[in-house]
């Protein structure tokens, strides 16, 4: 038996023991503050951090400001064409120099004392300069630049500069993930404009376990259940499926084409006009990369966790969901929708329908989830029961997507790392007797 990090008794907060099929999480994980706390300076400020998509900085002097892992930054495309993220902070007394969600500018001008920075990050101009000393350079008050990189147009920060992975290294299995939603479209992916902004009072681990469990489907989602039934088209079945490890606590779910998606499956409940368009364009697909991927671009729905709080949704509309922790009880979640640039406008407007109807903060499945997650974090706070059990699937060779292997790789990590542990990547084994539809190369088994 494996145990995590230790409470003040001596408790362990996660018991991993695969003898006896057994995964259990101190429910404190969820409500003690001081854990929390430690979350941020041993999580948010080591690893990877999704900060957002080029698509939204399409042009020289564009910009997006955004907390990323608890701090204000701007990331700007600044007019040498580079992206670069910034600390969205005035080098002389703090101040936000970026207080726009996004926009366009030559330069960012802080309103305290009227500093002025390019968008590459220069400081270019500064009020009656003459009050400072001979020793002041402008070129040492530049706005403080934090260490980025992107993937397939997915772009993410990190805080630490001792940080030994590459971005291509940190995200491990996941770029198998975020090719198959790039390769969506030759032209490339496009974030949609507009975001939906709103959060949660639970823990945001407590979401981030909600977007990887396809086992709730049928029974908390009921409504949206009907709605699929009652025009046609068929919801996610009980069974079938299989979860993945991809390492570093990332993980997915993989499911059969069964729902509804517009890029190239076509269900009634898009209508009969959409019909020859959305399979003309399975045909493309089928031509571009073969049968079999085309099929799995297409048309297979998945959900992809890349820790510690990105999901990315692609299965009904592709969605983006950041998950950011506002103390123990608290989360803040934004959420944006991805589209292949050289999308129909009628599609797009399909695309965003179901989008909002499905994922938006106001649809069928996200106030459900929302109302279930602060459901959890009550009940967590009466002490009576101290584990959440995390333990299904870990009797199977291959666990499948109603099962919890993608919980259990994200909690393996949080332990890890709160116990100061960078964890060692390996590819988990894919065992024999791997079920048929799999891609090669499916690791299917739990590392042990």
């Amino acid at each position: 038996m494996t145990t995590g990090l230790q409470r003040p008794a001596g408790d362990p907060i996660v018991v991993d023991d695969p003898g006896r099929l057994t995964f259990r999480v101190d429910r404190r994980a969820y409500t003690d503050d001081d854990l929390a706390a430690q979350e941020m300076t041993r999580i948010f400020d080591r690893c990877w951090l999704y900060v957002g998509h080029e698509s939204e900085v399409p042009g020289p002097g564009c910009y997006v400001a955004r907390d990323v892992g608890g701090r204000p930054v701007v990331m700007a495309r600044g007019s040498d064409g580079v992206i670069r993220v910034f600390a969205n902070s005035c080098t002389h007394r703090g101040a936000l120099i970026c207080s726009q969600p996004a926009g366009q500018a030559r330069s960012f001008r802080c309103p305290y004392h009227d500093w002025t920075f390019s968008n590459q990050g220069e400081l270019v101009g500064v009020p009656i300069p003459d009050g400072y000393g001979p020793g002041f350079r402008k070129a040492d008050f530049g706005l403080a630049r934090h260490r980025s990189d992107s993937y397939r147009g997915f772009v993410f920060v990190t805080f630490d500069p001792q940080q030994p992975r590459t971005l291509t290294e940190y995200l491990a299995g996941a770029t198998e993930y975020l090719d198959l939603i790039d390769d969506q479209s030759e032209a490339g992916m496009e974030v949609i404009r507009g975001a939906q902004l709103h959060g949660a009072r639970a823990n945001w681990k407590l979401m981030m376990e909600n977007s990887v469990d396809i086992y709730h489907f049928r029974a908390l989602h009921k409504r949206y259940v009907g709605y699929m039934e009652s025009l046609g088209s068929v919801p996610p079945r009980r069974r079938g499926g299989f979860g993945r490890a991809l390492g570093l606590g990332h993980a997915a779910n993989e499911l059969p084409p069964a729902a509804a998606r517009p890029l190239a499956h076509w269900t009634p409940m898009f209508g009969a006009e959409f019909r020859p368009r959305i399979e003309a364009t399975a045909a493309r697909f089928a031509e571009r990369f073969g049968a079999e991927r085309a099929e799995r671009i297409t048309r297979t729905n998945r959900a992809l966790l890349i820790f510690p709080n990105l999901m990315i949704i692609d299965a009904i509309a592709i969605t983006i969901r950041k998950i950011d922790p506002a103390g123990a009880g608290r989360m803040a979640i934004t959420s944006v929708a991805l589209a292949p640039k050289d999308e129909d406008p009628d599609i797009r407007e399909l695309r965003k329908s179901h989008y909002l109807t499905f994922l938006g903060p106001a649809g069928f499945a996200t106030p459900d989830d929302i109302e279930i997650v602060e459901s959890c974090q009550r009940g967590c706070l009466n002490r009576t029961v101290r584990y959440s059990d995390l333990s299904r699937g870990m009797n199977k060779e291959v666990p499948e997507t109603t099962d919890e292997l993608p919980a259990r790789e994200f909690w393996r990590q949080w332990d890890r790392l709160m116990q100061g542990d960078g964890g060692r990547f390996e590819v988990p084994h894919r065992a024999a007797g791997t079920p048929a539809g799999i891609p090669a190369g499916t690791p299917g088994a739990e590392a042990r």
